[in-house]
């Protein structure tokens, strides 16, 4: 039975809600949506409908839309908080990493290599996650914001979603992937499976610093 309107356990919850700031709905937008492109990717691949396909990319472009916008209202309002920051790091690992690799993996890129390059990509965002959590005090020395970021930001990985975006336009996917198979001993390889190594491996860089905007 929920709890009613007057119950502590209510009064907790809508305390709650309201320890948001408006920036927090935003990043909730994006972490809907991440949610959102996991699920159309899922659908494709029941479906194979280019429609699920696109609307899963469609779902991360506009995650990338509300990552921007959280940013942007956070500094406006001069409020920022500890909760924001993690939110915003958790909807980042939903809409930038695991969609990402769920629309690869939806995509053809299902051989054992593959599997292991999606995981490392996942892996590396959780990674640089962390870290820049851990960091960010530090690289902001008491300005509103860091000054520039260690690696890669997650939300490249938009670049990724372009890509697998434009093989669905050229009917590229499953059995017409870029670049063909190749076979490495037990396992199959995409090498289109090669730019999630690529894009997880720059975001982990400590020596590529990218000023931030």
């Amino acid at each position: 039975m929920p709890p009613s309107p007057d119950s502590p356990q209510s009064s907790k919850h809508f305390s709650m809600i309201r320890g948001f700031h408006l920036a927090d709905f935003f990043t909730l937008g994006n972490a809907a949506c991440g949610v959102a492109a996991v699920l159309f990717a899922m659908l494709y691949i029941d479906s194979k409908a280019a429609a699920h396909f696109f609307s899963s990319a469609a779902m991360m472009a506009a995650a990338f839309v509300f990552d921007v916008l959280d940013g942007h209202i956070a500094r406006w309002r001069r409020q920022h908080s500890t909760l924001g920051r993690e939110l915003d790091s958790l909807a980042d690992i939903l809409s930038f990493g695991i969609a990402p690799a769920a629309l690869g993996f939806a995509a053809g890129l299902r051989g054992g290599w593959d599997w292991l390059a999606l995981i490392y990509f996942v892996c590396c965002g959780v990674s640089r996650l962390a870290r820049f959590n851990i960091t960010a005090e530090s690289l902001s020395a008491g300005a509103d914001k860091v000054a520039y970021f260690e690696g890669t930001p997650i939300p490249t990985s938009i670049f990724l979603t372009a890509v697998l975006a434009l093989a669905a336009w050229k009917e590229r996917l499953d059995d017409n992937l870029y670049w063909g198979v190749w076979t490495a001993g037990p396992w199959e390889l995409h090498p289109l499976a090669l730019l999630f190594v690529l894009s997880g491996t720059l975001m982990i860089s400590k020596t590529l610093r990218i000023p931030k905007i």
